[in-house]
């Protein structure tokens, strides 16, 4: 399910896009979930809290009281990069600004149905090509979304799975090593060193004979036997999948 943002101190403004969302949603059969911001603040209150799910697709007032959307804008892109952001506006006087911060679109108001259709329909096409494999786990605070990209390395301890994701948050998740690995092998970033654990390539440090460095400094075991096929691993997926060149 996409989720989208509008801000925008015009009430009239908001219950007209929420119109339009609703009446796509039901032309198109797709899923949105979406929340609406009288005010910039209200606005960053709300990013603040969710930064772990954030929005997918923001539209955003250019001027608004007390902060324009352009500073908003600014402020979202010190942390997220992904969202897309669409600019609403009266005005073309901010149409230079937008692109410095990698705006998706600037929509002139008043917005008619038939121009918001094409640009939900191209925003969440961009969306879909964007998207990065995920999984779903079903942790005790419920069912929770990670992208792969994030997962450093996933350890079984019992029947409990701890997914250790970048930045140091640990999941936690009923399981079996074996029904994971064969959601996520065709990901070629990920090997499997030793049965009791999966490690994400790209935060690979070091290989030793016995271990494996992440860039965590965690360590992850390699069983006696097994150093030459992890390494020889590693070294295909680093220069194939990631151009990485070997020193001299």
């Amino acid at each position: 399910m996409y989720r989208i943002a509008f801000c925008d101190d015009d009430k009239a403004v908001l219950n007209e896009l929420t119109f339009l969302l609703e009446k796509y949603c039901q032309n198109t059969k797709i899923q949105i979930e979406y929340s609406v911001f009288n005010s910039p603040f209200d606005l960053t209150y709300e990013l603040d809290k969710r930064k772990e799910r954030p929005f997918d697709i923001l539209f955003l007032d250019v001027l608004m009281p007390g902060q324009n959307g352009i500073s908003v804008a600014k402020e979202i892109r010190k942390y997220n990069e992904e969202m897309k952001i669409i600019f609403l506006t009266s005005s073309s006087e901010f149409a230079v600004q937008s692109y410095t911060v990698n705006a998706f679109y600037y929509q002139m108001k008043p917005i008619f149905e038939e121009s918001f259709f094409a640009l939900m329909d191209s925003v969440l096409k961009e969306c879909v090509k964007n998207e990065k494999p995920s999984l779903l786990l079903n942790c005790k605070s419920g069912i929770t979304r990670i992208k792969l990209c994030d997962l450093e390395y996933c350890e079984v301890k019992g029947r409990t799975l701890n997914f250790h994701l970048h930045g140091g948050t640990v999941l936690q998740s009923n399981g079996r090593m074996d029904n994971l690995w064969q959601s996520i092998c065709e990901q070629k970033q990920f090997a499997r060193p030793h049965r009791s654990f999966i490690v994400n390539m790209d935060f690979i440090q070091n290989i030793s004979s016995s271990s494996i460095t992440l860039t965590s400094l965690e360590r992850i075991p390699i069983p006696r036997g097994k150093f030459t096929e992890m390494k020889n691993q590693y070294l295909d997926f680093a220069f194939q999948e990631r151009g990485v060149w070997g020193g001299v």
